[in-house]
């Protein structure tokens, strides 16, 4: 049985490279994009004070490329966390690249790639002092669209592909059940925060050598802090991110548990959750 599962599984790769030169093409909602850039412009707008102006209609340049004007002067340092937030909320999950062009002649002055907000070394031109005048924000999507295989060919893709799978499956679960131990691993679940530490998993916080329990919202929520240190978080972002499984959210929930998480790290010099009156809240650190 396991020499069969590994002829399927080989078939299953072999039939996989064939197929790297033919690309499904990727569809991205419009309106999904639309709706992820007026967020974006909305929320940048805000944070440098102006919440009267009008937002310009986002226009879509070409197929996988979309852009939007902002006359006014807007936060650069913001524009990568503000823009992922909104991707991920409309569910958008292609690559992509940024830029930031002149409106009179396209001179691109900022830009950057989204692996960027991940990398070491952070995303470029953070810091600098951004040209005044006109600009808008292009967003181009990485991707390849081609001509579709044939019917017959995804079809016979498909059948060896979960043949290989079921092979995968069947030898995996033999191994596991021959390597399968009593003993649990240690945890590893714990996340370095300023001079804290937080396990998710055990709903703990270790602030400063004391020990303290956290509900299960306040763990989620904290969490988010925690792999977001320095970057500002919308409310209904944090909304998305610790509440979607309860439907609608009920009065001031994010503000009553931001109060309890501040009360609970107050013997942490390193944190502080700062509020951004009308957008929402940013984990500043400075560990010691």
């Amino acid at each position: 049985m396991l020499q069969t599962s590994f002829h399927l599984s080989t078939m299953f790769l072999l039939v996989c490279w064939l197929n790297m030169d033919v690309k499904a093409e990727l569809v991205i909602s419009p309106e999904k994009v639309n709706l992820a850039l007026r967020r974006t412009a909305d929320a940048l707008l805000r944070l440098s004070g102006d919440t009267t102006s009008q937002i310009p209609a986002i226009e879509q340049t070409e197929s996988v490329k979309w852009r939007v004007h902002l006359e006014q002067a807007f936060s650069y340092d913001s524009l990568p966390y503000l823009l992922q937030q909104s991707l991920d909320l409309y569910g958008i999950k292609e690559q992509y690249n940024v830029t930031v062009r002149r409106c009179d002649d396209g001179t691109i002055d900022l830009g950057y790639q989204q692996l960027d907000i991940w990398s070491k070394n952070g995303v470029p031109c953070q810091g600098r002092n951004m040209p005044i005048g006109c600009h808008y924000i292009e967003v181009s999507f990485n991707v390849t669209s081609a001509s579709a295989p044939s019917t017959n060919y995804i079809l016979l893709s498909a059948i060896l592909g979960c043949s290989g799978l079921l092979g995968f499956w069947y030898f995996q679960r033999i191994r596991k059940e021959s390597f399968r131990q009593d003993v649990m691993p240690p945890n590893t679940d714990w996340i370095e925060i300023g001079n804290s530490k937080l396990d998710t998993t055990g709903q703990t916080l270790l602030c400063e050598g004391v020990k303290q329990t956290l509900t299960f919202r306040e763990a989620k929520l904290l969490h988010l802090f925690a792999t977001h240190p320095d970057q500002l978080l919308q409310r209904d972002f944090i909304i998305q991110r610790v509440w979607a499984d309860e439907g609608i959210l009920v009065g001031r929930s994010v503000d009553v548990f931001v109060s309890r998480l501040r009360k609970k790290l107050a013997g942490d010099s390193s944190l502080n959750i700062a509020v951004v009156h009308g957008i929402g809240y940013r984990m500043e650190t400075s560990r010691l």
